[in-house]
């Protein structure tokens, strides 16, 4: 605590002047570099107030700190890059290393060219195509137009290699050629070369209008096994152009970014060229410390300021970010270019990052197992709420008012974040006259942990956490139903939203914990609430079924199929006890109708024979 007193003193010492923010240590090592308008404003806030888990475990870690004032926010962000590069500190995020974006490379000077990956484009009189996405996607993209074109992709050298080995699999699987055969054509092999130039130009369409008119021309030859041949070409490049097609050609040289966070955070660029998909690059990492918009900047700073070339003119944002303007400038500012970044609120645009983020949904949910994704969310939660274990058991309550039948209470057991149903435990609230829901609440809560400290072995073990559902009363009642038992249990409520959603969980002195900003947390905080919701709507129409039909098993005649039919077209008691005989015989053949009239009304009709006759004649 002194510590932290000491460093916001420091802090507040600052002036508010743009410039760079260093956090240090025990060792004098850099743990964080940030960036400030207001330098006073920003490291001040680290020192006092409540933070993510994320931030007040850096926070915990902090010494010190120096600062650098800058003489505008854009000297700012250009020095932030600088540091951060340099030290690397453990709680930035940091790109696994400064790949940018790969061309694919092709040098026209050789007899036989072969499609090839580089990093950057070099002045060696080779062509590059690009730039396109991360590796693995240009290695995607290679593989493709080398099996559309049935060009080689295995390690013979030509024309070193013609002649000397039998062809290998490729050709026998009809995915290559055949270019190590001796009669295999060297100009061919280069026309298909140039072929291959026009997909990576985005010129696909041309290539596939030259080659009908070849096929056409075969055909009218006689030539049919080569219009044949030409044919299978066209439709292999037909289908690379559907697979690659995504948009209109009018979003050219567009980047869509992505960024989710759960079990690992995913930021995902797709980068579009002459309205063709060309690549998407992906970076997995652990959970940011910034922000969504912060952590957004960052990478995009990143990324584009590590390729050194080949920046696109837009790139499309899943969400504002500050400083927009200086980063424009930070990124085109080597190559002379000017980039525009933009956050999408509509159109094609906006489903273009919608697409982005989507992939980088995707990228989280293949690259982690069911098990880390729980694990994850579940570590998350015990970090937000501050609970001393971790949360293996969750149980939650719910209660529902049954009207005139009473109340009832449902409990729910998540056991490391999947439903335990043969631990569910329902409770009918007695001894109460009317509906009271903090008071069921409180009976429930102490009845379902009377039964722990009993020693029954269906109500072990003791939960890690408890929820409920309701806000900061309801979550009071539950903490005052534990304490009067002397047991303590984390408790907090689950808050709705105007559309019965669940948005925020909360304390029983009313503060509420987002959590919305972790969709994993949100997701599992909402089934919850929404397994216990249903849980209690099971018993309790479950109870007024046994109660209907217990008093028509008092009906002689009437079996299981005539009381179903009296409940679909009745739905209570009361409406059947009102029913005239008319409308008991729409429901039920006459013998039955009578049963259930004469049943219902058997009181009423004694009360009218015990009554005395009136006298004949009279006065």
């Amino acid at each position: 605590m002194e510590r932290l007193q000491t460093l916001l003193k420091k802090a507040n010492q600052l002036p508010l002047l743009p410039g760079v923010y260093i956090m240090l240590d025990g060792q004098g090592e850099v743990i964080y570099v940030g960036k400030a308008k207001k330098l006073k404003n920003r490291v001040s806030s680290y020192f006092h107030g409540e933070h993510l888990p994320k931030v007040a475990a850096m926070v915990d870690k902090v010494a010190d700190f120096q600062v650098i004032v800058a003489g505008s926010e854009f000297e700012a962000l250009v020095l932030e890059n600088s540091l951060i590069k340099r030290h690397k500190p453990h709680y930035n995020i940091l790109l696994k290393d400064d790949k940018g974006y790969p061309f694919i490379r092709m040098d026209n000077r050789q007899e036989y060219p072969r499609l090839e990956i580089s990093s950057r484009a070099e002045k060696d009189g080779a062509d590059y195509y690009g730039p396109f996405g991360g590796r693995y996607q240009s290695r995607e993209i290679i593989d493709a137009i080398s099996k559309a074109l049935l060009l080689p992709d295995c390690s013979r050298s030509f024309p070193r290699d013609i002649g000397k080995e039998r062809p290998c699999l490729n050709y026998h699987m009809e995915k290559c050629a055949g270019w190590c055969l001796r009669d295999a054509s060297a100009e061919d092999y280069r026309t298909r070369c140039r072929q291959a130039a026009l997909i990576l130009e985005g010129k696909s369409g041309e290539l596939i209008d030259s080659l009908r008119q070849e096929m056409e021309k075969a055909a009218e030859e006689l030539r049919f096994e080569r219009a044949a041949e030409i044919r299978d070409r066209i439709r292999a490049i037909e289908g690379l152009q559907n697979h690659q097609r995504v948009i209109a050609t009018a979003f050219n040289d567009t980047d869509a970014v992505g960024f989710r966070r759960g079990a690992k955070s995913c930021f995902t660029v797709l980068h579009f060229v002459s309205g063709d998909l060309a690549g998407k690059d992906v970076e997995m990492m652990d959970e940011p410390l910034e922000e969504d918009g912060e952590a957004v900047a960052e990478l995009v700073r990143q990324y584009y300021t590590a390729s050194g070339a080949g920046q696109p003119k837009t790139i499309l944002l899943p969400c504002d970010i500050d400083g927009a303007e200086d980063l424009e400038k930070l990124i085109g500012e080597p190559s002379g270019r000017r980039v525009h970044i933009e956050v999408p609120k509509r159109g094609e645009r906006l489903r273009l990052v919608e697409s982005a983020q989507l992939n980088a949904q995707e990228e989280i949910l293949r690259r982690t197992t069911v098990e880390q994704r729980r694990s994850k969310t579940l570590e998350w939660l015990q970090k937000a709420l501050e609970l001393e274990s971790f949360p293996h058991r969750i149980e939650a309550f719910d209660i529902s008012n049954l009207g005139s039948m009473g109340i009832v209470a449902a409990m729910t057991v998540f056991q490391d974040g999947k439903p335990r149903k043969s631990d569910y435990r329902k409770f009918r609230i007695r001894d109460l006259e009317g509906p009271d829901d903090y008071a069921s609440m409180y009976q429930a809560v102490s009845r379902r942990f009377r039964h722990y400290l009993d020693g029954d072995e269906k109500f072990a073990p003791l939960p890690d956490l408890l929820l409920i559902d309701g806000g900061d009363v309801h979550t009071a009642t539950a903490e005052r139903a534990l304490a009067d038992l002397g047991l303590r249990v984390p408790c907090f409520g689950m808050v709705k939203d105007d559309r019965h959603r669940t948005r925020a969980l909360m304390t029983a002195d009313g503060r509420e914990i987002g959590i919305s900003g972790n969709q994993a947390v949100f997701s599992l905080i909402g089934n919850i609430q929404e397994e216990t919701h249903n849980s209690a709507i099971s018993y309790q129409r479950s109870l007024r079924k046994e109660g209907f039909a217990s008093e028509l098993d008092k009906v002689e005649g009437i079996g299981p199929k005539r009381k179903n039919d009296l409940l679909r077209r009745f739905r209570s008691l009361k409406a059947i006890r009102e029913a005239s005989m008319e409308e008991l015989r729409e429901a039920v053949p006459q013998n039955a109708a009578e049963a259930v009239y004469r049943h219902f009304h058997e009181e009423e009709a004694e009360k009218c024979e015990s009554s005395p006759a009136s006298p004949e004649g009279g006065n």
